[in-house]
């Protein structure tokens, strides 16, 4: 069964910058649609950045021209450079497949953007 553990999030000041990483228990990650996801309080999930496995990547409106999903060389570990962050961006964040279902959730990491 594939594990997630997500990591990198903490407590930032509107106007920061936080990197989020996710390791996979396969080594074979680069074959997978994969997907950054997030929850906030009280809202539903919701996919914020995807990457292909030719490296295509797509972004929610909200975060394009902030943040970037990208891979290691190693194909096992999912990033997000979030630049520019924003009150509204606080949520646990999560990684998981970005189609065909879902792995099992990880704990997530939690984003706090605040002053």
């Amino acid at each position: 069964q594939v594990q997630l553990v997500e990591s990198g999030g903490g407590l930032v000041q509107p106007g920061g910058s936080l990197r989020l990483s996710c390791a996979a228990s396969r080594a074979d990650l680069n074959v997978y649609f994969m997907g950054w996801y997030r929850q906030a309080p009280g809202k539903q999930r919701e996919m914020v950045a995807s990457i292909s496995r030719g490296g295509i990547t797509h972004y929610v409106d909200s975060v394009k021209g902030r943040f970037t999903i990208s891979r290691d060389n190693a194909k096992t570990t999912v990033y997000l450079q979030m630049n520019s962050l924003k009150v509204e961006d606080t949520a646990v964040y999560y990684c998981n497949l970005a189609s065909g279902g879902f792995w099992p959730w990880g704990q997530g990491t939690q984003v706090t953007v605040s002053s």
